[in-house]
This record gives structure tokens, C-alpha cells and sequence, in this order.
């Protein structure tokens, strides 16, 4: 992918100068909490005097895990992980059990898929705030062939897999539905659940919006352009107020193979990442696969797919509207005024973090008003200005350079562009835009970017301040309007700050800034997914920390009060596995984490750290996990 232009702006200094002296931030820096010059002489922290308060008035009032890089997961002191579903356990009764050999495509469709990310839970019966009876829908974003096959690497999978392995990968990845109950304490799947189902990349599937119908969608298989085959690298997602659930595909261009030279949509494709990598192998068996033979079938992925998981004969959809992109993210606001607003981030290196907001409003009297709501709306991206303003600039054609003069015929043609369209309009190019979830109580959202190793000291800009960037960081989003449901979600300009700047505080070179009280095991590195309690507490799956020889996990974080900015750590994950998917049932009593690659690390099984989390069987296997008090109590508290 070829990078994107950086946002003109001011030296980092003058920006940082020019907020702190609007919003009065500064108050001197100290050994765990500051911004470090990026060169520029400049340091300052990212937290008022009066915020520096001790550890004990945080509202986490659960002892610290110690942070230790194992083979087995752990938890914080007084609580229990329970392992909930495993890739391979079955979701028939007429399924055998996993028996620590790779199942066949055929077979595979009728167990739970592999590399789980992210979670919703949602309560049976619909509509209900049950807290021990519902649905996980889980996303299978891909698989790990080093730690399946035996002698097989990362590498040389793509050339090396068969057609059965081949076929058995396109069956892992996708998304799966599982009904799940808990009695005495322990969650467990219902496997003979009417409601299980397995959704893949042959899964029959809607396109609408703007882009169904468009040229661009055609392919041999489907002339109309309007019924898709299948979903593909499903990571982030969201859960809408009628029921549904939103999936978002990411990274479709590694299970593409040739390219497609001199044709009008090669330069499109080169922009999305589109450089025939086919790291699964597919198009040397499947013609859909190899864009010499079939150009417009990767324009019908990287969507947000909307699934209704009560209903297993529904056909899913996917919603142009909202943009193309490596979505990692579809988190849904219902807005004060009733419409519908929807946060999304872009997953790559100086990419986005976008916006969408219905024409249409909700109306939760009226189910009728949920119908095809996403279809309609303005899709916009977000400038994040020096003066701690945000502006949200719309994406919608024939306004300012989205013409057909400029490469954008239609609004059809914005959406299918939409990296492109960005990049036109001067959108904030960002450190690898993951996860954006609102806070429930004050209405504040919050963006996740994971870290961009590739950013240099020409590319900063104010809302990414450091070359070279690790460890990540989040940025806090401010809608005008008050508090939580009074916060106006589909206003033009915010305002934003820094919440975090990850990394170890005692090493200056990563000009690291959390809250100072923060301990030695609780700063973190690569925050990927998050998500809030009911009480509005910031809960942070790391992506990344075993490239400094620690292990991911989850982290606890409060957003306000004398301990914002101060993590807590609550749960590690084994050997090579990345924490991932964080969601709380409607009583906050139970976490759900997906611990996604155990032991993907590994240049080959044999070598695998561990065998998580059955440990007597040959392969690793990723599952989710179920965090509660041992004695009945709300996570965190």
C-alpha cells in the first residue's frame, strides 16, 4: 500500500504549545506521566496537577495482576477465566469431538472457526438484559497454517497449503454464532442450539446502498452486482439498537492472488493493499480468488456486514454506505435527535477514522424504522486541527474535489474509493486506527491507534506526535452537548485530546504517558480493541507486546476522576496469543476476551510455545474466555 500524504501542519511543538495554552494541560511533567520532545525540545504532560492522585482512588478496586509471559493465561487475584468455545468444538450434536487433528472444509463448517476476535453477546430472549443466557457472535478473522499444519511456515503456507487445506481455511475464517448459557458460575455453549451457525466466505450475501449494482461489484458469478459470496478477515464490529450485529472485514487483500496490470482499477487496488501476497493459496484453486481472472471481486469485500443473529435463515448484508475500508470497527450511537450514528476506524498504516450518519431516524417503538436505515447517510472523515478541534469533513460527491474531474463519478465511486476520497478531501493520516467505542455515562468516544513503526519526523501531525511509533496510543473524542445521552454524535466539530501515549514510562525513549501512579505492570503497549462496563470504565486489549517480550492482556483504565489515565492489568494471555474482542454481558459481571494465535510465534508447531489451552492435545487452539469474581461482584469493582 502505497502510504498517504501527511496533513499539513505546524511543528509539533507550536501545536502542543497552541493546546496547552487553550486548554491550560500543562502543569509541569514527571517521571511516569509526560510527552518527550519529538525532537523539538518540547515536553509537557498530558494530565492537570489535580489528577495526580494515588493509586487507591481508583475505582478498579481489584489487586494488580503481575505481569508474567507464560504458557498458560492468568488473572488478576479473586477472579477465574473459564474457556467458553474453542476452535473445533462442535455446535451439532451430531458433531464429534475435537480430536486434535484438523477437520476437513466440510466439517469445519459445523464447528466453531478458528482465530476469534472480536465478541457480542446478545441476551435470549431478544430484547431481554439477560446476563446468562444469549448469543456470542464472534468474528474468525483468519488462520494460523505454521501452528495447524506440521512443517508448514507463515511464509510458504500461500504456496505450499493443498487444495484440503486450502478449502479447510476458507471454512475456519468467517464468523460464528453460538447460543451460550451459564449456570453455577461457568458459561458453556448450547451445541445442538437451533440459533448456531457458521458464517464463511461462501455464505450467500446481500450488497445494498449506493455501490449495489455499480460496474465495479460485477463479476461472472453474479452479472447484477447485488448478491456477494461470502465474508472474508472479519475483525472489528459493533451491535445495533434493533438486534443485529455488525461485522466488519479487514484485509481481504491477503487472500488475493495476481494483479490485475493496466486495468482502470488497478490503482484503486494498489491503494487497498491489493498486491497479489494470496497468502492461503486460494487463487491457485479458486478462479474468484486471482484478479487476472476475476478484477472486481475484491471490490466486494473490506464492508460492514450486518447480521441478525435470532433469525439463522436471514440473509447478512453488506452495507456500502458505510465506506470501504480495512474496517476495525462499526461501534453504533443512537443520537439524541434519533438517527444513527456509527464510528469506524481504518486499519493500516496513516489511514482514517471515519464517520457515518443516517438520513433516516430510529425509532424503538416502531422496528419498522430499522429497515435498511444504513443504506442512506452521510459517510465523513475526521481533521484533527492543531487547536484541539476536530472537524468531520463529508465524503459525498460533487462537494469539493469528489468530482468526476478528480476520479469520482458517483457517489458510488467515493464509496468504492474511500481511502482515496480521504486523502482528497485532507483528512488526518493516523497511526493504524483500530477500535472507537463510546463511553455510556459522558458520551465521549474513544479511538484507538495501535502504533505505526513507519512514521517519520515530516509525518507528524497533532494528533500522532511520535516518530516511529510502537506503542500506540488513544485519542478522546469530544461531541459538544453534555453528557452521555446528551452529547450530540452528528455535530460537524468536536473538540480532541490525547487520553494515552502507551509504552514503559521508565524508558524516556518512548515518551510514553500514562497516569503517574501507574505500576510496573500496569503501563501497556499496542492498544488494539477496547470497550466500556456499564459503570463507563475503559477496558484495553493489547495486539503486540510479545514483540517486547511481554504478554498481551486486559487492561482496566478510568476515563475521569482523580485516576484517569491509570490501567490496571486484569488478565494475560498465553504464549504468542494477542487479548482481543473485550465485551461485558448488560450486568457487567462477565467479561468475554477472544485469545486469538496461541503460539502463532512459532516458525513451525513443533516449535510452538504452548499448547493452550487443552495442553494434552497436539495443536493450539484459540477459544473464548470468560472472566468473572469468583465471589458474585461486577468485573473491576
Amino acid at each position: 500500500m502505497a502510504d498517504c500524504p501527511s496533513t499539513s501542519s505546524p511543528v509539533i511543538r507550536d501545536i502542543i504549545a497552541a493546546r496547552a495554552s487553550r486548554r491550560s494541560f500543562l502543569k509541569g511533567f514527571t517521571a511516569m506521566g509526560t510527552i518527550a520532545a519529538t525532537g523539538t525540545g518540547f515536553v509537557g504532560s498530558l494530565f492537570a496537577e489535580e489528577s495526580f492522585a494515588a493509586s487507591a482512588a481508583s475505582t478498579l478496586q481489584f489487586t494488580e495482576l503481575k505481569r508474567v509471559y507464560d504458557k498458560d493465561m492468568a488473572v488478576a487475584p479473586g477472579y477465574k477465566a473459564d474457556v467458553v468455545a474453542r476452535w473445533g468444538d462442535p455446535m451439532t450434536g451430531s458433531t464429534s469431538a475435537f480430536d486434535g487433528t484438523v477437520p476437513s472444509a466440510a466439517e469445519q463448517l459445523m464447528r466453531f472457526g478458528y482465530n476469534c476476535d472480536y465478541i457480542a453477546f446478545m441476551p435470549l430472549p431478544k430484547g431481554s438484559d439477560s446476563a446468562d443466557h444469549g448469543l456470542l457472535c464472534v468474528n474468525n478473522e483468519y488462520i494460523s497454517p505454521n501452528v495447524i499444519f506440521p512443517g508448514m511456515t507463515e511464509d510458504d503456507a500461500g504456496a505450499k497449503m493443498t487444495r484440503e487445506q486450502v478449502d479447510f481455511g476458507m471454512a475456519a475464517m468467517g464468523h460464528s454464532i453460538v447460543e451460550v448459557k451459564m449456570e453455577n458460575g461457568i458459561w458453556a455453549m448450547v451445541q445442538d442450539s437451533t440459533y448456531n451457525r457458521r458464517l464463511t466466505v461462501e455464505t450467500p450475501m446481500a450488497l445494498s446502498g449506493p455501490v449495489a449494482g455499480h460496474d465495479l461489484v460485477k463479476t461472472r458469478d453474479d452479472p447484477e452486482g447485488r448478491l456477494v459470496r461470502g465474508t472474508n478477515y472479519n475483525c472489528g464490529g459493533g451491535v445495533t439498537p434493533w438486534g443485529t450485529v455488525l461485522t466488519c472485514e479487514e484485509g481481504a487483500s491477503d487472500t488475493f492472488g495476481g494483479k490485475p496490470e493496466g486495468s482502470a482499477i488497478a490503482p484503486v487496488l494498489e491503494r487497498y493493499g491489493f498486491d497479489g501476497s494470496d497468502i492461503y493459496g486460494r487463487a491457485r484453486f479458486h478462479d474468484r480468488f486471482d484478479m487476472t481472472k476475476e478484477p472486481n471481486e475484491p471490490n466486494r469485500f473490506d464492508w460492514v456486514v450486518e447480521i441478525d443473529p435470532y433469525d439463522p435463515s436471514s440473509t447478512p448484508i453488506k452495507r456500502t454506505a458505510l465506506g470501504r475500508m480495512s474496517h476495525e470497527a462499526s461501534t453504533v450511537v443512537h443520537n439524541k435527535d434519533g438517527r444513527i450514528v456509527v464510528y469506524m476506524g481504518d486499519d493500516d498504516y496513516f489511514e482514517y477514522t471515519y464517520r457515518f450518519v443516517t438520513k433516516a431516524t430510529f425509532d424503538p417503538t416502531k422496528p419498522e424504522t430499522a429497515k435498511d436505515i444504513l443504506d442512506e447517510g452521510i459517510l465523513s472523515v475526521a481533521r484533527f486541527d492543531p487547536d484541539g478541534t476536530l472537524h468531520w469533513l463529508p465524503l459525498v460527491h460533487g462537494q469539493g474535489p469528489l468530482t468526476a474531474e478528480n476520479g469520482f463519478a458517483s457517489q458510488a465511486e467515493v464509496l468504492l474509493k474511500t481511502r482515496l476520497a480521504a486523502d482528497a478531501v485532507g483528512a488526518t493520516p493516523m497511526d493504524r486506527p483500530e477500535d472507537m467505542e463510546t463511553n455510556p455515562v459522558t458520551g465521549r468516544v474513544y479511538a484507538v491507534m495501535t502504533k505505526n513503526k513507519k512514521r517519520t519526523q515530516d509525518k507528524l501531525n497533532p494528533a500522532n506526535t511520535r516518530p516511529e511509533n510502537l506503542w500506540g496510543h488513544i485519542v478522546e473524542l469530544i461531541p459538544p452537548g453534555g453528557r452521555g445521552r446528551d452529547a450530540d454524535h452528528t455535530a460537524d466539530i468536536y473538540e480532541w485530546d490525547l487520553f494515552v501515549l502507551a509504552g514503559n514510562p521508565a524508558d524516556a525513549a518512548t515518551k510514553a504517558s500514562f497516569h503517574p501512579e501507574t505500576s510496573e505492570n500496569g503501563w501497556f503497549v499496542c492498544p488494539d480493541n477496547i470497550t466500556f462496563d456499564p459503570s463507563g470504565r475503559l477496558w484495553v486489549a493489547t495486539d503486540g507486546a510479545n514483540d517486547f517480550g511481554l504478554p498481551d492482556g486486559i487492561y482496566g483504565i478510568d476515563t475521569e476522576g482523580p485516576a484517569r489515565g491509570l490501567p490496571k492489568l486484569l488478565f494475560t494471555c498465553p504464549a504468542g496469543a494477542e487479548a482481543t474482542g473485550p465485551c461485558f454481558t448488560p450486568d457487567g459481571k462477565t467479561l468475554f476476551v477472544s485469545v486469538q494465535h496461541p503460539a502463532e510465534d512459532a516458525e513451525t508447531l513443533d516449535k510452538a510455545e504452548t499448547l493452550w489451552p487443552d495442553f494434552k492435545g497436539p495443536l493450539p487452539r484459540p477459544s473464548v474466555v470468560a472472566i468473572r469474581k469468583i465471589e458474585d461482584g461486577a468485573v473491576g469493582a
